[in-house]
């Protein structure tokens, strides 16, 4: 029988896993629907591109998926999971946000192939400038994925979660439950240089028409964002400590990393 302060733990436990596990899968799922888009980040500050110079006589631009705009977000909402929640609590949260994304392709997939109502067509059948739109068209370009994409991002997000949460708890053998910044930098720099890469070629070089060139300056260029953004959001992961320890009660919390760091070395 659980006295009452413990029976307000563990309600807290619960509420803060649901709002991270929240937080994780919405940040997720959007960025699979906005990665189709591939964005230059030279144009959006008016600038040429870039054209550095690389092997085989490709030239370099800044283009990003769009979905590395948010994904920031989910790493480090994975590292803030994995303190609190260890390895279990990413692996649980991972395969269920890749169970969503599959369901959410599933309806994109049914509800891009019903036929389009004609007045619908109608009253879309042309832009702001009167140029002939074709409405159905640009929602199934926008919506639908190929076979390629939804395997390749499922499969690199897996991929680098696990590995996310294995070098974490890794690094923590070293760090104790000191220099956080440490092991969630390094954790995070570690799994996104497999995701960056893997995604893009299963998605593009093995199921799509790019060559490796692309694929590498890409998710070279995916990467050094992450990488950048990985350190200076670092001081978000201090702040998300500090109102969690506010949360839970400092006890609590330093408890239940530790509880969870003993889970995830077992």
């Amino acid at each position: 029988m659980l006295t009452p302060a413990q029976h307000r733990y563990e309600k807290k436990r619960t509420q803060l896993f649901l709002v991270l596990s929240g937080i994780f899968i919405s940040n997720a799922l959007l960025a699979e629907l906005i990665g189709v888009k591939i964005f230059s980040a030279e144009a959006l500050f008016g600038l040429p591109g870039a054209q550095i110079p690389l092997l085989g006589g490709t030239k370099l631009d800044f283009n990003l998926t769009a979905g590395v705009i948010i994904w920031p977000v989910v790493f480090i909402t994975t590292d803030i999971i994995n303190e609190y929640f260890g390895k279990d609590g990413v692996k649980k949260v991972s395969i269920l946000t890749v169970l969503l994304i599959l369901y959410a392709f599933v309806v994109i997939s049914a509800v891009t192939g019903l036929p389009p109502a004609q007045f619908w067509l109608d009253v879309n059948s042309s832009d702001m400038q009167g140029n002939a739109f074709d409405i159905d068209y640009a929602y199934n370009s926008v919506y639908r994925q190929g076979l390629g994409i939804i395997i390749g991002s499922v499969a690199a997000f897996l991929l680098s979660q696990f590995l996310d949460a294995t070098v974490f708890h890794w690094l923590r053998r070293f760090t104790g439950s000191k220099k956080i910044w440490l092991r969630a930098t390094g954790s995070t720099l570690v799994s996104q240089l497999i995701d960056s890469f893997v995604v893009l070629f299963i998605a593009f070089y093995a199921f799509g028409n790019w060559s490796l060139n692309q694929i590498l300056s890409v998710a070279l260029i995916n990467y050094i964002y992450k990488f950048c953004i990985a350190i200076l959001l670092t001081p978000l992961l201090y702040v998300a400590h500090y109102l969690i320890d506010r949360y839970l009660g400092a006890k609590e919390s330093a408890e239940l990393i530790l509880e969870a760091a003993k889970e995830s070395e077992a």
